[in-house]
């Protein structure tokens, strides 16, 4: 093989590799892999009638702390 072959193969490797490197750090920090609880609740909730409670649980759970929140944004009064 010609040395000016493998000088761009070597190129063209390495800029491939660091393009899946800043991928890969995207992606963590995005949180993209982030997803703790998918073996959990695919355990837990193996039909669907426990699937639909749960995420019912879940939106009751978000509207209570959004009320709680609201709740507690008008008791607020700045101080004189």
């Amino acid at each position: 093989m010609s040395e000016n072959i493998v000088i761009l193969m070597l190129g063209v490797s390495t800029f491939l590799g660091a393009l899946g490197l800043i991928a890969l750090l995207w992606g963590v920090k995005t949180g993209q892999f982030d997803d703790q609880s998918k073996f959990i609740d695919a355990a837990r909730y193996d039909n669907e009638e426990d699937l639909k409670d749960a995420v019912m649980m879940e939106e009751k759970k978000k509207a209570h702390l959004k009320k709680k929140a609201e709740e507690k944004k008008k008791k607020y009064m700045p101080a004189d």
